[in-house]
């Protein structure tokens, strides 16, 4: 459970203290981590000591110790030299080690627990129970945030995450799948809306100048008051993250709550959209006009419809632009200066998205 990573940095630490070499075997006396220059041949003797019933040796000129998980012989570990010295230090060695085990242990647990919870694997009494246990407070304000990289991740990419974000205990950092991280973020009651944009904004920046991935995206839900509910802020911001690449493609933070029309559209069935195109357009898709309309029809929307401003911004004689939306109305029967028309377009512009993005899904 622990990484010989760990295991190392461990002995090390205690070594640069005590200035005694250690060696911490496995119990078929496999080296998992050693400060000792040259390797020795422990292997019968580390054998021999772990079917033994003492808990402490000596044997070969080191101190041998016996570390467990719950009454399972987990490590065997050696201090080198055989005074009072080697022995103490040696069992506060061992003893580090022992903590670590419960720690991670721990932290295992916790970790299962808050993927169940965000599956939706955990009836409702079995939440507070076991979230009680494990010491999580049930009734905190929280929001989970979804991390996306563009490369796979391993165990070692999520504790670095949780390095990078501070460690805070009363967050949780976990994945349920290959390329996502999902942060389980504790708040404070004054948090609102602002705060968890600039949230997400520092998570974005401390990840890219770790990692050099600039793909990487985050989405967020809502924030939610009870444990329960963590899980719905979860599908929230999964929701976020898939409806930002069909219509958000240019923002690298979605928020659930800024996602308007666009999660509406997500979740109408294909069939439904393509009849809809087909009754508004006769069968044309609004994607084929040329550049021009197009670059038109959306400077025209991000304008709110203003003629003179949309005009201005493109460069162009106002009568120049009243000729095209003529245009555009005789080839759809939609006059884009009506706001009902309009709103009959937009939609229409982020189904055929939607559609598009869903048929690069079945390839």
């Amino acid at each position: 459970m622990i990484t010989n990573q760990v295991l190392l940095n461990t002995i090390e630490g205690l070594k640069s203290i005590s200035r005694i070499d250690f060696c911490v075997f496995d119990t078929e006396a496999k080296v998992l981590a050693s400060t000792f220059g040259e390797s020795k041949d422990f292997e019968d003797a580390i054998l021999s000591f772990g079917a033994s019933p003492a808990d402490s040796q000596v044997i070969q000129g080191c101190q041998f110790f016996k570390i467990f998980d719950e009454q399972q012989l987990e490590y065997i570990l050696l201090a080198g030299g055989e005074s009072d010295d080697a022995y103490m230090v040696g069992k506060i060695a061992a003893f580090q080690i022992q903590n670590l085990l419960v720690a991670y242990k721990e932290r295992f647990d916790k970790d299962n627990f808050i993927k169940n919870l965000l599956m939706d694997n955990l009836l409702l009494v079995d939440i507070y129970n076991r979230a009680k246990k494990l010491h999580i407070d049930t009734e905190v304000k929280r929001v989970i945030f979804i991390i996306e990289t563009s490369h796979e991740k391993d165990s070692a990419a999520l504790d670095n995450v949780r390095n990078l974000l501070g460690g805070k205990a009363k967050d949780f950092v976990t994945a349920v799948d290959e390329r996502n991280i999902i942060v389980v973020k504790e708040l404070s009651e004054k948090d609102g809306s602002r705060e968890l944009a600039r949230m997400a904004k520092e998570m974005l920046t401390i990840l890219r100048e770790d990692s050099g991935d600039e793909q990487m995206h985050i989405a967020y839900g809502t924030v939610v008051n009870d444990i329960k509910e963590v899980s719905k802020s979860y599908k929230e911001a999964k929701l976020a993250l898939d409806v930002g690449k069909i219509f958000y493609v240019e923002k690298d933070i979605v928020a659930y709550s800024s996602l308007g029309i666009g999660r509406l559209i997500y979740q109408l069935p294909l069939p439904l959209c393509k009849m809809f195109i087909k009754e508004i357009f006769e069968g044309k898709s609004p994607d084929e006009f040329d550049e021009e309309t197009l670059a038109t029809i959306n400077k025209f929307f991000e304008n709110s419809l203003n003629v003179s401003e949309t005009s201005r911004q493109l460069y162009i004689h106002r009568n120049t632009l009243v000729y095209r939306l003529d245009k555009l109305q005789k080839s759809t029967g939609l006059d884009l200066r009506v706001f009902e028309d309009a709103i009959t377009f937009k939609i229409a512009l982020m189904v055929v998205k939607y559609m598009k993005y869903m048929e690069t899904l079945e390839y």
